[in-house]
C-alpha cells in the first residue's frame, strides 16, 4: 500500500494485512493526544524492554536524517522494517515530518523483490541488504542499521558498480538515540569513520567507551559499552562492545575486530565468544554459521592476525546462529547453545 502524507486521510487507506494494521495503530497513536509513544528495544544485549519516547524528539531525529540525506516533499520511501521497533516507527514519523509518499511493505528477508520503481529513501537491516543487491539499484538513499554490516556484504555492495548518486550509508545508534545519531556512507565513496549530526556531541568515558549527547533527541548524556576511537568532535570508528570483550590469558580480546578481519575471508556469519577455560580464564571460540566445510577452515588458518592469541582455539559449525527478531545476533543465546552443548 502507499500512504502519501503530502495528503493523508486515514479513512480513505484500506489496511488489510497484518502488517498494514500496525501501522494503523501506530498512526492513531501519534495522532492521539499523548506526548509519548512505545517503542520496544530489540534485546540484543539484554532483556527487552518497552518505554515511552517523546513525540517532539522523534520529530527532531527525523529532521537530522532527512536533513542530512536532502530529502524532501513528494519524495518516495519504503518502509519494511517492523514498527515495534525504533527502526520502523522513525521510517513513518521521517515520511510525516517531510511529507513523503511512503511504500508499506512487509517485512521479510527478501523485502524489496516485488519493488518495480525508484524509491528515494529506504532503511534495511544487513540481512535484508543481502537478500536485495539486484534491486538496490532503484533505492537512491539506503541506510543500514541493526546490525554491523559485514566485510562480505560491504564487498558486495561495493563490487555492484552501482551508479554515483545511489548512497548507501551505514548507521549507528539505539533506541536510546530514537535511531541513529550518526552515518558511515558505504558507497559510493567507502568511509571509515562514522559522522555523528549536528548537535550531537561524542566523548570517551574513563573506560574509552563512547558517550553522546544529544539534546535534541534526549537530555541525558548517555553512557554506551561501545568502545570507540574518536578522530575528532564529530568523527568516530567502533571497535567493539566492552561487554563483549574476551579475556585469554589476560590479555583482552575485541571479537568484533576479529570477526570483521574473518569475514573478509569467508562469506559466513562469524562470532568470536570466549567460553570459560582452568587455565586462559576464557578460551577463545569461533563459531561459524553453515555445514562444516574444510575449504572454510583452511582459509581461517591462512589468516594472518595481528596477534597469536587471536587465532581460534576451537572452530564450530553450527546450522543456524540466533538472532533477535529484528535480525541482529543475540550473543546471550549464542553463548547458552554453545555452553550447553560442549
Amino acid at each position: 500500500m502507499l500512504i502519501d502524507f503530502n495528503n493523508l486521510n486515514i479513512n480513505q487507506l484500506s489496511f488489510d494485512s497484518e502488517f498494514e494494521k500496525k501501522v494503523r495503530n501506530f498512526l492513531e497513536e501519534w495522532s492521539s493526544e499523548g506526548e509519548t509513544v512505545n517503542v520496544q528495544t530489540s534485546g540484543s544485549t539484554g532483556v527487552p524492554k518497552i518505554f515511552g519516547i517523546e513525540k517532539k524528539k522523534m520529530i527532531n531525529s527525523a529532521v537530522m536524517t532527512c536533513n542530512f540525506l536532502g530529502l524532501k516533499e513528494g519524495d518516495t520511501a519504503l518502509l519494511c522494517l517492523p514498527v515495534e521497533y525504533i527502526s520502523g516507527k522513525m521510517m513513518i514519523v521521517r515520511s510525516m515530518e517531510r511529507k513523503l509518499r511512503l511504500i508499506v511493505s512487509e517485512p521479510s528477508l527478501h523485502p524489496v523483490e516485488n519493488l518495480d520503481q525508484e524509491v528515494d529513501f529506504c532503511a534495511m537491516t544487513p540481512l535484508q541488504v543481502e537478500n536485495s543487491l539486484d534491486k538496490l539499484h532503484l533505492i537512491k538513499n539506503l541506510i543500514i542499521g541493526g546490525a554491523a554490516v559485514s566485510e562480505s556484504l560491504k564487498n558486495k555492495i561495493l563490487q555492484m558498480n552501482l551508479d554515483r548518486s545511489n548512497h548507501i550509508f551505514e548507521t549507528y545508534g539505539m533506541s536510546e538515540t530514537l535511531s541513529h545519531i550518526g552515518l558511515k556512507q558505504l558507497m559510493p565513496h567507502p568511509e571509515e569513520y562514522f559522522t555523528v549530526f549536528e548537535n550531537v556531541s561524542i566523548s570517551l568515558d574513563e573506560r574509552g567507551c563512547l558517550t553522546i549527547f544529544a539534546p535534541n533527541v534526549n537530555a541525558e548524556v548517555l553512557v554506551t559499552n561501545d568502545l570507540v576511537e574518536i578522530k575528532n568532535n564529530k568523527q568516530f570508528k567502533f571497535l567493539g562492545r566492552i561487554d563483549n570483550v574476551i579475556n585469554s590469558g589476560g590479555a583482552k580480546i575485541f571479537p568484533e575486530a576479529l570477526e570483521k578481519l574473518v569475514k573478509k575471508e569467508i562469506p559466513n556469519e562469524a562470532i568470536f565468544v570466549g567460553l570459560p577455560d582452568e587455565s586462559l580464564g576464557q578460551k577463545l571460540i569461533l563459531i561459524i554459521e553453515g555445514n562444516h566445510s574444510d575449504e572454510v577452515i583452511q582459509k581461517i588458518s591462512a589468516i594472518s592476525f595481528e596477534k597469536n592469541f587471536h587465532r581460534p582455539k576451537e572452530i564450530i559449525f553450527i546450522d543456524k546462529i540466533p538472532r533477535t527478531p529484528n535480525g541482529k545476533v543475540n550473543r546471550l543465546d549464542l553463548y547458552k547453545l554453545i555452553s550447553e552443548n560442549i
